[in-house]
């Protein structure tokens, strides 16, 4: 085999490994995403509970990157501390070191098993946890089968005249080893995937144990960089948990390739062959990092917001103050074009109210009156928005329309409107309870609190797949969005059952919280049926829609 062939089975078989990562990543999250948002919340409290909740997560998402994004979002606004973030972004890359080991096991046997599984939950139900459950299946099995892949892939390079003395130089210029690693990390965008390549390039003999645990130090500072440059765009106090990160990973993987060229350390005692060598020097790397980073992740989260100090822009990160309109006058003469422009607006809108409905069920949580005056203040944003558009469509309207175009221009207004409204229900109905809550220094039962948080949950993902239709037109999505609508209407009955059968029993806190509880689910229910008629164009397009439901096919 000619070696750019050998070149391109093995890049076939990285893509795979980061397509499958990114599948198992994109399962967790629809699936299980927010319930294990609402969970971290309130355990990050706790600086211990942290380091094993980071860890956990980062295992289910099989990102510390991902964590590492959560956790800073909940710090820029307030929900946890920065120093406890830090301890759960380090617990976050053991976490990841630990995928690692079990991935380096031997799991042949369940590539059919997890395909087979996989594909027949996704493709026989409608279902949001069950397709997403096949679709982390999938993803599980097409991991093991990439880490194959590579394997065999790189089989016919033990033969390579090259590779040797590309090996031979860098294992004598371990600093170019070591950055080379990093930037391979930061383009794969999963420090998972760069360690598993090294560690399948070790399994072959092609990788010695002093040049792998270089490289698999390299792949730790890339991984602390990928974050960093991920939420540049975030709110400063959102970007010292990523930042902190990458002070303690790259500094402790500059000192740990300092120690590898100075004093050789016996990596022997890793490990009975190279690559468990390799995945113990990577797990013991991150555990070290949680021991030394624990008394120091305060000062170190300091320094993070100093840095982010020194060089933030004097600009205001009030969203208020960044507003850029796609409304141009000028485009109104294309319509095409203008319908464009409107979406982008219109698009615009649905992450504003995809902010508001997250955030406010952190409220319920923990709030005062500055995160109180912050979300009114997003209401005021999308009021502005949605009479720009609507005025704007109304313009286009005057102008010669095709069929296509003027129902577009419709259902544009209609979106606008149905967000616009579902913001009216955050801020005067839900707002309203968060402040009763505050006032009174209500709390809910434990019971209550999951059954709000999961309901919540379901709601933020539905409000996801009606702003993708709303793009994307897809019937498919639009379908499974409307199908939801009618699950929740039997989650809320049970959760109403179960509300009332906690009042039955004379528990206090149901009491106290009853109207709150009630009027909440009220609340989102009705959030939850405006987004879903988002959906209703699309269906009725389709032929999918019959009156007040779904058509039967």
């Amino acid at each position: 085999m000619s070696g750019s062939l050998v070149l391109l089975h093995l890049a076939g078989a990285v893509a795979l490994l980061l397509f499958a990562t990114r599948q198992v990543r994109t399962g967790v999250e629809r699936a299980y995403g927010d319930v294990l948002r609402l969970r971290l919340r309130s355990i990050l409290k706790n600086p211990l509970l942290a380091v094993g909740a980071g860890a956990l997560l980062a295992i289910c998402l099989q990102s510390a990157t991902a964590v590492a994004l959560i956790v800073g979002s909940f710090a820029g606004s307030g929900i946890v501390g920065g120093t406890a973030g830090l301890l759960a972004v380090l617990g976050a890359d053991v976490g990841s070191s630990l995928v690692v080991k079990l991935l380096s096991f031997n799991l042949q046997e369940l590539v059919p098993i997890c395909l087979v599984a996989g594909t027949v939950l996704f493709m026989s139900t409608s279902r949001r946890d069950l397709l997403q459950l096949g679709r982390i299946l999938i993803g599980i099995g097409l991991l093991i089968l990439s880490l194959r892949l590579i394997g065999e892939a790189s089989e016919p390079l033990r033969e390579s005249r090259i590779l040797p003395v590309v090996v031979n130089y860098l294992s004598g210029d371990l600093v170019t080893a070591f950055l080379i690693a990093a930037i391979m990390t930061w383009l794969f965008h999963s420090s998972v995937a760069a360690i598993l390549l090294v560690v399948a390039l070790a399994a072959r003999g092609l990788v010695p144990v002093e040049l792998g645990v270089v490289l698999v130090l390299g792949a730790n500072l890339g991984g602390g960089i990928i974050a960093v440059v991920l939420s540049r765009a975030s709110p400063r106090k959102a970007r010292t948990v990523p930042l902190g990160n990458l002070i303690l990973r790259g500094t402790g993987a500059l000192v740990a390739l300092i120690a590898m060229i100075l004093f050789a350390p016996p990596l022997d005692l890793l490990g009975s062959t190279v690559p468990a060598q390799l995945v113990n020097a990577h797990i013991a790397f991150n555990v070290a990092l949680v021991i030394l980073g624990m008394p120091l992740a305060g000062m170190v989260h300091g320094l993070a917001e100093r840095v982010i100090a020194i060089n933030a822009s004097e600009v205001e990160e009030d969203l208020s103050a960044t507003e850029i309109s796609a409304l141009s006058e000028a485009a109104l003469d294309t319509p095409s074009q203008a319908l464009a422009n409107a979406t982008r607006e219109v698009v615009g809108v649905c992450e504003t109210i995809e902010i508001m409905l997250a955030r406010i069920m952190e409220l319920y949580e923990s709030a005062d009156d500055q995160k109180i005056k912050a979300l009114a203040a997003l209401d005021d944003r999308v009021d502005r928005k949605h009479a720009a558009i609507k005025i704007y469509l109304a313009k286009l309207t005057s102008r010669k329309l095709t069929e296509d175009e003027a129902l577009r221009c419709q259902e544009l207004i209609g979106a606008c409107v149905k967000l616009e409204q579902v913001g009216d229900i955050i801020v005067r109905n839900m707002l309203a309870h968060v402040r009763k809550k505050m006032e009174r220094g209500l709390e809910f039962t434990p019971e209550g609190w999951r059954e709000l948080s999961a309901f919540h949950a379901a709601v933020l993902a539905n409000a996801r797949l009606a702003f993708n239709v709303l793009v994307s037109r897809d019937s498919a999505t639009a379908l499974q969005l409307v199908q939801e609508k009618d699950r929740l209407r039997d989650v809320e009955k049970s959760a109403s059952s179960s509300h009332f059968a906690r009042l039955r029993e004379g528990t206090p806190k149901s009491i106290e919280t009853s109207t709150i509880h009630l009027d909440t689910i009220r609340d989102l229910k009705q959030i939850n049926s405006l987004l879903a008629s988002i959906a209703y164009p699309v269906l009725e397009e389709q032929g999918l829609l019959r009156g007040s439901r779904l058509a039967a096919g």
